[in-house]
């Protein structure tokens, strides 16, 4: 698979992980103590999210990190 594969299908996976909890992209971010537009970034693919933005993310979703990564 190629790297922007990989994001787009990280992306995709994050945005349904969070509206399964019924969140709002500001709503993560702000757990995650994040801007939102940097999640939008993150949840589009369109930029490699460093493993310490993917912590937060997976913590603010409630979940370690290897969870996010389940399925792609």
């Amino acid at each position: 698979m190629e790297s922007e594969e990989v994001l787009k299908s990280l992306g995709l996976r994050i945005r349904s992980l969070r509206k399964e909890r019924g969140l709002t992209q500001i709503e993560l971010a702000y757990r995650c103590n994040m801007e939102p537009s940097n999640l939008n970034r993150i949840e589009a693919g369109r930029t490699n999210p460093t493993v310490r933005s993917l912590t937060l993310v997976a913590n603010g979703l409630g979940l370690k990190l290897v969870n996010l990564f389940e399925g792609l």
